[in-house]
């Protein structure tokens, strides 16, 4: 990899650990957040809902003007409104604007909104500048920054927060200005070869790719929104499990919140490092990922043990490092540069509606005890298992393994 490719790759990964800021970062403070709105468990997960949601909802477009008028025409703007989303939440916050918690929830979604145009563009991008076994290689770079950024967040959340619960929501302006000029200055899009389609020819490729490879996709759609519905509803629920159980501090709190992500960005370097263009090893991965997740999902509320609890909470980011890297490889890998910012976007939007359903989902089935809603939540890991297992053909997938650059 050249010197330059070092630096657009390092421009190109402030981006995703930015994003994950968005969620992360806010996870210690909900408890805090609850106590002093008056909120319920409920209401708190959807500052996190309603973050994801309109980012999962808006992605595809930002996907289709990326492929269109440019990657990072997208992205600097989309950062930038994703920093005023949070200098807005904050804000309502800090002057006790009435009805502060409308306020800030129209905050986090004008953020999602922003989001949508960050990460999953990124990762387009990326694909486009990175051919071959470079690809997978810089795409676990990616992935690893936005694990990064997740074992950041929670410290950086409960740190910050140390001064008032939302004070976090002012952290975004700063850093979305910093990541904007990095990828201003560090990141030079490759020229595009020919217009793009009209929009009729476009949308009707997008239809033929989806025919072509329907199942590739969708099992890969459903598995990475299915990897971060699991993580982010096992973080939400540690969040309350450790203030209620444990009464450790915000700083304590958010290191043991870093623990399952710290292995994910960990395992998602490493995979991106090593399964180049190894289609076979790609699906194993998938799949060794999702049965290490059912099983550590099972395991963890069998003993009371803390040492033991964590170990399973650690599988679990494990299994999400595994699966990560490997699936982005296969979609960006699965289509050529005119659509594959679609396409990316497309499934960074079912990964935002899996982590805008997992503290929700949680939040609503914890009620009925920590072991029915492991096991529910591992059965669907275990069905999810065999769907790759089924659907993902690692023959066919071989011989059109060409048809993107």
């Amino acid at each position: 990899m050249e010197t330059r490719e070092k630096f657009a790759l390092a421009g190109l990964s402030t981006v995703p650990f930015v994003m994950v800021l968005g969620n992360s970062m806010l996870i210690p403070i909900l408890p805090a957040m609850e106590r002093a709105l008056d909120l319920t468990s409920f209401q708190a997960s959807l500052v996190i809902t309603l973050f994801s949601v309109p980012a999962g909802l808006t992605i595809p477009l930002s996907g289709f003007i990326s492929d269109y008028f440019g990657r990072k025409i997208v992205i600097i703007p989309a950062l930038l409104l994703y920093g005023l989303g949070g200098l807005i939440a904050g804000g309502a916050a800090l002057i006790d604007a009435a009805p502060t918690y409308a306020i800030m929830l129209g905050g986090r979604i004008l953020q999602g909104i922003g989001a949508a145009g960050t990460a999953p563009i990124a990762m387009a991008l990326t694909g486009d500048l990175f051919a071959g076994k470079h690809r997978g290689k810089a795409l676990g770079v990616i992935e690893a920054a936005n694990g990064f950024g997740k074992v950041v967040s929670p410290v950086l959340g409960a740190a910050v927060g140390l001064i008032i619960w939302f004070a976090p929501f002012f952290v975004f302006p700063g850093l979305t200005v910093l990541a904007a000029v990095a990828m201003w200055l560090m990141v030079k899009e490759p020229e595009r070869q020919k217009q793009p389609q009209a929009p009729a020819q476009y949308f009707q490729s997008i239809k033929k790719i989806f025919a072509q490879k329907t199942a590739l996709l969708l099992s890969s759609f459903l598995t990475g929104s299915l990897a971060l519905f699991v993580l982010f509803g096992i973080m939400f629920f540690l969040s309350e499990h450790l203030e209620q159980r444990y009464h450790l501090s915000l700083i304590v709190k958010g290191l043991a919140l870093a623990i399952p992500v710290l292995f994910m960005a960990v395992t998602s370097y490493i995979t991106g490092a090593v399964i180049k263009k190894e289609l076979a090893l790609m699906k194993f991965l998938i799949t060794a990922g999702l049965a290490l997740m059912a099983g550590a999902l099972v395991f963890m509320p069998l003993s009371d043990n803390t040492y033991l609890f964590f170990t399973a909470v650690s599988l679990i980011g494990i299994g999400v490092g595994l699966m990560l890297p490997c699936l982005t490889t296969l979609i960006t890998s699965s289509v050529d540069l005119a659509k594959r910012g679609l396409i990316t976007s497309l499934y960074g939007g079912v990964r935002f509606l899996g982590v805008a359903g997992g503290p929700a989902v949680f939040a609503l089935l914890l009620p009925l005890g920590i072991k029915p809603t492991n096991w529910i939540v591992a059965a669907g890991t275990a069905a999810t298992a065999v769907v790759v297992t089924i659907f993902i053909k690692v023959e066919r997938l071989a011989k059109n393994s060409s048809s993107g650059p």
